[in-house]
């Protein structure tokens, strides 16, 4: 039997879970990719803008997320999230990673997935605070940042997605999109001989699928290793 390559196995994934039809916009922008930006209310530093069916489709998984922890089934571990560019029918992946339902070290409902309805500070992973996806990708892309938190990790991720940056005003090399969704434990994850696949293992072995197929992929850990 011939082996199954990489670039099937993620296709089969994706398929089965409709990411290409199901991914959305991931920053607000013009058909020209420029991305809109706001001041932050506390601080007044610059921030990239994410559009409004991201925040939706976040806020809607999360909720599925939340609602599960409340009812004690745990079922749901939390979210798995995928950043890509399209080509054709499918998602190349540039950034793959989750949120876990509840939070480090405890079984309390982590402060990624509290209150998404108005705090944005956090928003599972891709909030506007630093060490928070967008805080610290607008500190690279956009002026009025202290220096200092500008981190290589966000620096590549500024690189790969914009034109230029610094900038005041940022535009994207091509449209970025982004898929999430509420991984119940119970469902087969990307190695479907393995079976039901709990949110971290899913994590890693995406990642490392999608290191094989995408030479833009900006995960640092669990790639495979050439």
């Amino acid at each position: 039997m011939k082996p199954t390559s990489a670039e099937q196995i993620w296709a089969d994934f994706c398929d089965r879970f409709s990411v290409a039809e199901c991914a959305v916009p991931l920053f607000k922008a013009s058909a020209s990719g420029r991305v809109t930006t706001r001041n932050h209310g506390l601080d007044g530093r610059t921030l990239l803008c994410r559009s409004e069916q991201m925040e939706s489709l976040v806020r809607t998984e999360a909720a599925k997320a939340v609602s599960d922890y409340q009812a004690g089934k745990q079922r749901i571990d939390g979210l798995i999230y995928m950043m890509g560019w399209r080509q054709d029918q499918s998602l190349i992946p540039l950034y793959i990673g989750k949120t876990e339902v509840t939070g480090r070290g405890d079984r309390n409902l982590s402060v990624n997935l509290k209150n998404l309805d108005r705090d944005t500070s956090k928003f599972a992973r891709w909030g506007d605070g630093y060490a928070y996806h967008v805080g610290d990708l607008s500190a690279c892309v956009v002026p009025g940042h202290d220096p200092r938190r500008r981190q290589e990790k966000y620096s590549d991720w500024a690189s790969k997605l914009f034109e230029q940056a610094p900038t005041e005003q940022p535009v994207l090399r091509q449209p970025v999109w982004f898929w999430a969704t509420a991984w119940d434990n119970r469902t087969t994850g990307i190695w479907q001989e393995l079976g039901p696949t709990r949110l971290a293992f899913l994590e890693y072995t995406l990642i490392g699928v999608a290191s094989m197929i995408s030479p833009d992929l900006l995960n640092r850990e669990g790639r495979q290793r050439a």
